[in-house]
């Protein structure tokens, strides 16, 4: 728009200059006023378009400082979103660390389980085992000891005999199956 201005201006410079050497004084002088006219005419022009740049120049100031205001608050909002980041990166590194050590714990206890029943499968199989084994040797015992003395059986045959002369022995040995 000055460009335009100041084309113009010139443009009618020549123009007025060359119709100079074909004017009267009078005229000449009317060209010089109009000519002073339009010089300030375009000075205050010029003194507003200034004016109206300064502002718009003062305006977009004020948009760069927004603009940067707003790009610190989303530097600020990025960094908080890295400190977010941060923090759950750290907590997927102890849920990590807690499966690991629950993982750990179930299979120790696995391995507890299987000793304690192998422990209590052993000790049963040795309380039967030796069970089986005292009350055989205390039979065989027992046997041998009565074939030793041998008086039961001697006391039993004793027994028979006396059963042969009386009805009541001989009842009481036939309710418990001597005879």
């Amino acid at each position: 728009m000055m460009k335009r201005s100041l084309v113009f201006l010139i443009f009618a410079f020549f123009i007025n200059f060359s119709f100079a050497f074909s004017m009267t004084p009078a005229e000449e002088k009317r060209l010089f006023q109009d000519i002073a006219e339009i010089k300030a005419t375009l000075k205050v022009f010029m003194e507003q378009t200034d004016k109206r740049f300064e502002q718009v120049d003062k305006r977009f100031e004020d948009m760069n400082r927004r603009f940067e205001d707003i790009n610190k608050r989303f530097e600020d909002i990025n960094k908080r979103f890295e400190d977010i980041n941060k923090r759950f990166e750290d907590m997927n590194k102890r849920f990590e660390d807690m499966n690991k050590r629950f993982d750990q714990m179930m299979n120790f206890l696995w391995i507890l389980t299987a000793i304690f029943t192998t422990l209590t499968a052993t000790v049963i199989g040795f309380a039967y085992w030796d069970r089986r084994t005292i009350i055989r040797r205390a039979r065989d015992e027992a046997i041998e000891i009565i074939e030793k003395e041998g008086r039961l059986r001697d006391f039993i045959r004793a027994l028979r005999e006396l059963a042969k002369r009386e009805p009541q022995v001989r009842s009481v040995l036939e309710q418990y199956n001597l005879l």
